[in-house]
Order: C-alpha cells, then sequence, then structure tokens
C-alpha cells in the first residue's frame, strides 16, 4: 500500500495525500455516521489529476469514493481502509458568470452557499437551496439529485444542469459542458451522473443554469387544525399565488415541539397548541401586487378557517426566522434515524398515522416526528429511539417502508440510496429497472472500482 501513496504522492503532491492523524481528523459534518477509514485521502487541484488518480486506480484496481461535504445521510460516503477517498476540496472555483446566458461555471468542490453568494453578486438566483448549504458542494448536490426547499417552482437539481465534466473509472474525461437550454444532440450523457451517487463517475465541474433575481418575497408560518386544511391551503395558495409559490413545508406537532422553547432553543412566532404547521413562500417580479396578493390569499384562509393562527414576515430578517424553525434538524441528524420518502400528497398524513402507530407499538420508547415538502410529495420521517442496535434499525426500517408499498411511494425522496437504503431498493424500482442499473454500472466501472457497494450491489 505504500507504493500506491507514493504514487498519489506524485500526481497530487505529499500535502494533499492525507494518511494517519490527518486521516482522522476528517470528521463529516453533523456526526453522520461516515468516519474516514480510508486508507488516504487524496486532493486533487484540477480535472487532470482526479484523471491520473482514477487512471492509477484503475490500473491497480484500487477503489474510489467521492468525498464532498459529507452531508448525505444515506452512508453514501462510507469508506473502509481499502478505499481511497478523493476529496473535491480544492477544486473549489467558480470558473465564471454568465449574466446574459444565465450561467455558472463551477468546480465541484464549491459549496453550496458560495455558489448563491455569487450569483446574488451578480444580481441573479441560483434556485437551489437545501439546510446544509454552508457544507455541502455542488458536485455532491449533483451527484445525489439534491431537492430542498423550493422544488415546487425550480425543481430538483437535475433541473439546473445545463452541462458538466465527468472522469470516468478508467480516468477518461468527458466533456459534455454544455451550455443551452436547447441542445439535442444525440444522448444527454449528463444524465447518467445526476443521482447516481458516484457509482458511474466523477463529476469534476458543472454548468449551472441560474435564473433572475426575484423583487418580491413573501414567507408566512401558518398553523391548522387538521390535514383536510392542510390540503385545502395547499390547493388555494396554489391557485391564488401561481407561479410565484416556491415553497410550501409542512412540520406535524412534534417536530415543532421539540424545535421551539422550552424543549428546542428557538421562539415559536405562534401558538404551539396546533397539529399541523405550514411554511408558504412566494417570490415573483412585481412588489406591490405580489405582496398583496399573498396578504389576500392568506386574509381568506383564515376568514374560512382553513388556518387558525399565522403571522407573515415583514422584513428579511423575520423571513429567516420563520426559516430557522423547519432548518432546525441537527437534533434528529444526530440522534435520529432519519428518511425521506415520497407518496401522493392526499396519503401523506394517513401514512404518517400508520408508521407511527406500527413503530410505536414495537419500539417503547419512539418518538417519531414528521416534517418536510409536502408540497411536491416529499415527507421527511425521523425516529427518536435510544436502541440503536442493527436489530431495531432494521425493525424500524422495515416500517418504514414497507407501510409505503400500498401507495407506490419512493424509499428516496431527495437524499439517495447509498448503503442504508439498497436493501430497500425493490420497494420503488422493478427487478429490470435495478438489473439495468446493474449493466450501466459494470459497462462504466467494469472493475466496481467507483463507490463500490453503494445504491446497487453487483454479483
Amino acid at each position: 500500500m505504500t507504493e500506491i501513496i507514493a504514487k498519489l504522492e506524485q500526481i497530487v503532491g505529499s500535502t494533499d495525500v492525507l494518511t494517519g492523524d490527518e486521516r482522522l481528523a476528517r470528521t463529516p459534518a453533523w456526526e453522520t455516521h461516515q468516519p474516514c477509514n480510508a486508507l488516504a485521502i487524496v486532493r486533487p487541484s484540477s480535472t487532470d489529476e482526479v484523471a491520473q488518480v482514477m487512471r492509477l486506480c484503475h490500473e491497480l484496481g484500487q477503489t474510489v469514493v467521492p468525498y464532498g461535504g459529507l452531508t448525505n445521510l444515506v452512508q453514501g460516503c462510507v469508506t473502509t481502509d481499502k478505499d481511497i477517498a478523493l476529496s473535491f476540496e480544492r477544486m473549489n472555483q467558480i470558473e465564471e458568470v454568465d449574466r446574459t446566458g444565465l450561467t455558472m461555471v463551477a468546480g465541484a468542490g464549491v459549496t453550496l452557499q458560495q455558489a448563491q453568494e455569487r450569483a446574488e453578486q451578480e444580481g441573479l438566483f441560483f434556485p437551489v437551496d437545501i439546510g446544509a448549504r454552508g457544507t455541502c458542494m455542488v458536485g455532491g448536490n449533483v451527484s445525489t439529485n439534491a431537492g430542498g426547499t423550493k422544488v415546487i417552482r425550480h425543481g430538483m437539481m437535475r433541473d439546473s444542469v445545463l452541462g458538466m465534466e465527468v472522469v470516468l473509472a478508467d480516468g477518461t474525461v468527458l466533456d459534455s459542458m454544455n451550455r443551452f437550454l436547447k441542445n439535442n444532440s444525440g444522448f444527454d450523457l449528463k444524465q447518467l451522473f445526476i443521482g447516481t451517487e458516484g457509482v458511474l463517475g466523477l463529476i469534476t465541474k458543472v454548468v449551472f443554469r441560474l435564473e433572475v433575481t426575484s423583487k418580491s418575497h413573501n414567507v408566512a408560518l401558518l398553523a391548522c387544525r387538521d390535514y383536510a386544511s392542510v390540503l385545502a391551503v395547499l390547493r388555494n395558495v396554489q391557485d391564488d399565488l401561481g407561479a410565484n409559490l416556491c415553497g410550501f413545508e409542512v412540520m406535524w406537532s412534534e417536530f415543532i415541539k421539540n424545535v421551539v422553547k422550552p424543549v428546542g432553543k428557538l421562539t415559536a412566532p405562534i401558538a404551539t397548541e396546533y397539529p399541523f404547521y405550514i411554511i408558504v413562500e412566494s417570490m415573483g417580479t412585481q412588489i406591490g401586487t405580489d405582496d398583496q396578493a399573498f396578504e389576500t390569499c392568506l386574509e381568506s384562509l383564515m376568514e374560512r378557517e382553513l388556518v387558525v393562527d399565522g403571522t407573515i414576515a415583514k422584513s428579511g430578517q423575520e423571513r429567516d426566522a420563520i426559516w430557522s424553525i423547519r432548518h432546525e434538524v441537527e437534533w434528529l441528524v444526530r440522534n435520529a434515524f432519519n428518511f425521506d420518502v415520497s407518496l401522493p400528497i392526499a396519503s401523506v398524513h394517513e401514512y404518517v398515522e400508520n408508521v407511527t402507530k406500527r413503530i410505536c407499538a414495537d419500539v417503547a420508547d419512539a418518538e417519531v416526528a414528521a416534517f418536510g415538502h409536502l408540497g411536491d410529495n416529499n415527507i421527511h420521517i425521523s425516529v427518536l429511539a435510544e436502541d440503536h442496535s442493527d436489530e431495531n434499525t432494521y425493525r424500524i426500517q422495515k416500517h418504514i417502508y414497507e407501510a409505503l408499498v400500498p401507495y407506490r411511494g419512493a424509499i428516496s425522496a431527495e437524499h439517495g440510496i447509498g448503503l442504508e437504503k439498497r436493501e430497500w431498493l425493490p420497494i420503488s424500482r422493478t427487478d429490470a429497472e435495478i438489473e439495468l442499473m446493474k449493466t450501466l454500472k459494470r459497462s462504466l466501472d467494469p472493475r466496481n472500482i467507483l463507490n463500490p457497494g453503494k445504491v446497487i450491489a453487483l454479483d
């Protein structure tokens, strides 16, 4: 193994091959149970260096696990002592922002927050946003097809990617840096690498589609007495706000009570006695008109008693305070079993009640908290329980995933599969689909060296 370390040092330099204590010091964000057990962490600074590393690893049959911000929650970056962890942290340059073409070219190691802030400096808007924005990297966001809080209007990360540069398992550099909205010149090869979690190739550079900055921005926190009212509110804001609606987040009472005082650390802007809470976000181009439409819509909801309490943010600080309630998830990430699933919106509460009953009957100390992006079918379920044994983990997973079957639900809405959900993939994908995934993997990575074992297991 000292031979491969020496060869890697020749490619990237000795200071950018981390072993021993330097390697062990690299702990994942949020304690996501992905400690670095790798033989070494390699930090290339260019696509050429990534290609050289992969040519070497392909020749030697050396397994490689791509490292971004390590914020994923499905063990997608787990390493063994036989793996090389390839970190993109030095590939962190935003090469270009085209104000006319509405594009950004960014290295895979640029954080989402850096991309957002650079777009803002140019008077533009980066449309994807998630709570881990300060840590997660855009290459990882693309490789997991990140979603977040604005999917209703702007779509998943896939919808913001125009082109990319990818290094294949054998070191081949695939230049697919398309910059156009319309390009039907043969296969759209970038789709092979979006959402496939680094098992088919390593994304090194991305062309992102940006948008013009909205002039109006309205956020409200609302409370409802029952789920029927939640659905009615969604229908009404869709009708009244139209294309301006960009966020519709729902939090069940168990989530709210753990986030705000006296249990949590945040101050609740409205009473915490209700079973459902909604964050509605609207962004548009006509300040006065949009603001009035937002207020009129919410007044109507209150008059019809679909909403029983609420507050509208009057400043950017108040908008941030409302969103901080939804983004206060570190207590869950550290201590809970975390799931993100998709199913028909009308059935979400029935599903939550069903899995809550099942889990609480089977796990004595369990507490179930539900929250998430209801407007785009996605709900997060977190289960707090003392026993984190393999047996108890399997028991809870079984309840969460098997309850999706009647709804033909998805076991992963936006977090990916990694190692954690691989066993459950047949719930959401047919045998034929999984076999095709394996065919693609064998074709592009015949030696099975790229993030091996994640998403699918080869025979």
